[in-house]
């Protein structure tokens, strides 16, 4: 193996609410074990590729990222080739260059494994590689996520390519974060070849132990799929029916997840041996997630292994309102690692490039993507990418530096946007007040994502927007949790999708609820245990008796059908129905027509000293606010302030309790709120009230 210089041959509790100017006491950040970069300032630039330049446009770039108030690049995310232009082949040198360029002009660096995307002699002298689909299509290179995850020669050449980088820059002054491979599981997971067919097996074997746990916990009694040796079990390939046993295809979307999570924890250890070896252990090492467009990690195990928290988000441009769905995107990242600190890895200053309408930003909507990140718990804001490519699969994407150069608005917004960042620099390290959770969990989204469901209208990613945006619109700011996390400092723990929850998680529940809380649940949640078997004695049988009902039968609706609902208002149900009986609960709302005419809607149930809310079908938007209302002043929780719910208002406080209000106005007219302070922004001061002008953002540190 040769290195050459130039080439010659790895659940924190809530922070509450707070009133303005209400001191609150913080946990600290870092009490969940993150670590975040050394910055004076909040963390501002992009995914620099200076390798897809000349090098005299290396200088330009570096003189254009200080105007533009840059402090730190991300850096060969995809330059494996360059950097290992042949097999044991190291160049260095124009890495060397690039670092020194940034190093001297005060540019901290984020260094990327370049492992995402083989260098074309990889794959020709290992073709084996390639990853393999349910169809048995073996995929073509010319792309990147090229590989079979377990494939011993990518493992092997990964680890290599790691330990090389670790070693020459561990020590360098310039970096202050590794960033290991790019978007794992994004565009590609799973493999079908037989190199991971036997490492499905292998994991199996960990997992049950014995082919007798399996075929119970995978019911293989059912169409006689009865395993009586370990090699008869393959892959969950395409099948002539709908899909495979379903507690099959849950492990493989579990084995997929533990498998990607090796790859990162392997090149992760790599690094860090070699930064305690040169006394820099302090600086961190992450992974970008994607976390909502990429279903195929579980994130809450994956984010006990990075140091900071750090999330690809992208605007679904096409999506009414699609800064609620960035809230939220905002909102489980920061509590991937329990409220600590978390950066915004990529977004994007205008259009993407890969959606099917890349429908372009609009003056000052970059801005307010950007501070509700944000306002959101992120301790920075970085993009994709920093100098619009030439050529190649994303030179549509939109950059920092357009294709039109500085003399263009996009120029002007990004450099605005950096003296703005450089102006909140007091926030660093201060955490987002909530005193509400989401609870969230990646494996009950497989299960309830596979074949044989009672509608194809169960959609978890589509419940958890529709509860999130209600919360929302009411200025409820939310924190999201894993079902079996401590909810004890919440006031409010709502539900909208937990097809699988197992007896433990059930317990937590009814220990949350019975010590206080205010519980809200919706539909088809609670159904079936961690083997995807149903909770038997009716539905819905985790919850039943701390819901105080018991539902015989699901009522799933035609798709023209559209359901009256009497209650505290007149409202409709789509998509779901169920045949509900009272066990303990009183009825909130009723339905009105439709098969369960009469029945039992929505249900609230006292439950030691706290409520249990159950909502049983799709209610539209405004009833849905209003039960959410409802439960809200059981728990206590501010709903609907009276402003616009065109507003987003968001409170971060300091551990000595200073209280900063973000203000962010999405509509078209001026919001006055009742706040008193000074705008870190533009120094002005307020007594009183805080005006927002429309499409503008307000960041006031209250008095």
């Amino acid at each position: 193996m040769t290195v050459q210089a130039e080439r010659t041959a790895g659940s924190a509790a809530p922070v509450p609410a707070a009133e303005p100017g209400e001191a609150v006491a913080l946990p600290s950040p870092l009490a969940a074990g993150a670590r975040w970069p050394r910055l004076e300032a909040l963390a501002y630039g992009a995914d620099y590729n200076p390798e897809q330049w000349p090098q005299e446009v290396w200088a330009e770039d570096v003189e254009l990222m200080r105007e533009a108030g840059v402090n730190l690049v991300s850096l060969g995310i995809f330059a494996w080739a360059l950097i290992e232009p042949e097999q044991g082949v190291y160049d260095f040198g124009w890495l060397d260059r690039v670092i020194g360029l940034l190093h001297e002009a005060g540019i901290a660096v984020d260094l990327a494994t370049p492992t995402a995307s083989a260098p074309a002699w990889f794959l020709a002298a290992y073709p084996h590689v390639r990853p393999v689909t349910r169809d048995g299509v073996v995929l073509g290179g010319s792309s990147r996520q090229t590989y079979c995850p377990h494939a011993p020669e990518y493992r092997a050449a990964c680890a290599n390519v790691t330990g090389q980088l670790a070693a020459r820059y561990a020590d360098h002054p310039a970096m202050v974060m590794w960033h290991v491979h790019n978007e794992y599981g994004a565009p590609v997971s799973e493999c079908y070849c037989p190199v991971s067919a036997a490492a499905f097996r292998d994991w199996l074997r960990t997992r049950y132990g014995t082919l007798d746990a399996l075929n119970a916990a995978w019911t293989t009694a059912f169409w006689g799929q009865h395993y009586t040796a370990w090699e008869q079990i393959d892959a969950p390939r395409r099948t002539p029916m709908a899909d495979v046993n379903p507690t099959h295809r849950l492990d493989f979307h579990r084995f997929t997840s533990d498998s990607l999570l090796e790859l990162y924890t392997a090149e992760r250890d790599v690094i860090r041996a070699h930064t305690a070896r040169v006394g820099r252990a302090d600086v961190p090492v992450t992974t970008n997630f994607q976390l909502i467009n990429c279903k195929a990690l579980d994130l809450w195990t994956w984010a006990r292994e990075v140091d900071l928290a750090a999330n690809d988000h992208y605007l679904a441009a096409e999506l009414p309102d699609n800064h609620i769905e960035l809230a939220l995107c905002a909102d489980l990242t920061r509590s991937m690692r329990g409220g600590a600190p978390w950066l915004l890895m990529e977004h994007s200053t205008g259009a993407v490039s890969w959606q099917p309408r890349n429908v372009a930003k609009r003056p000052g909507e970059m801005r307010r993507n950007s501070l509700a990140h944000v306002a959101r718990g992120a301790d920075g804001a970085m993009f994709f990418q920093w100098r619009a490519s030439r050529g190649g699969g994303e030179k549509f994407h939109s950059a920092m530096l357009p294709h039109t150069g500085t003399e263009s608005r996009i120029w002007r917004e990004v450099v605005a946007l950096g003296a703005q960042l450089a102006a909140l620099r007091e926030l660093q390290g201060s955490a987002t007040a909530a005193d509400t959770v989401v609870l969230w969990d990646w494996e009950s989204w497989w299960a309830l994502g596979q074949a044989f469901r009672p509608s194809v209208d169960l959609d978890f990613k589509e419940r958890q927007l529709a509860y999130y945006e209600q919360l929302w619109r009411a200025h409820v700011t939310t924190d999201f949790a894993h079902p079996s996390a401590d909810l004890s400092a919440y006031k409010l723990v709502v539900v909208p999708q937990t097809y699988l929850m197992t007896t433990a998680w059930a317990d937590n529940l009814r220990r949350y609820v019975e010590g206080g809380g205010t519980l809200v649940v919706s539909y088809f949640s609670g159904i079936v245990d961690e083997d995807d078997s149903i909770h038997l004695g009716g539905y819905p049988g985790a919850l039943r008796d701390l819901l105080g009902i018991r539902v015989e039968e699901f009522l799933p609706l035609r798709s023209d059908w559209t359901l009256s609902l009497t209650g505290s208002t007149a409202g409709t149900a789509t998509v779901w129905a169920e045949d509900v009986e009272l066990r303990g609960a009183s009825a909130a709302f009723f339905y009105a027509d439709g098969p369960a005419a009469g029945k039992p809607a929505v249900t609230r149930h006292a439950y030691g000293a706290g409520h249990a809310w159950y909502v049983s079908t799709r209610p539209d938007p405004a009833t849905l606010r209003e039960i959410l209302r409802a439960a809200a002043a059981d728990a206590g929780v501010t709903f609907d302030t009276g402003t616009p719910d065109t507003l987003e208002t968001v409170r971060r406080v300091s551990a000595d309790g200073v209280s900063y209000l973000f203000a962010i106005n999405h509509g078209a007219t001026d919001v006055t709120v009742p706040a008193s302070g000074v705008d870190l922004l533009t120094g002005e001061s307020f007594t009183g009230s805080t005006s927002i002008p429309a499409g503008t953002v307000r960041v006031v540190r209250l008095s």
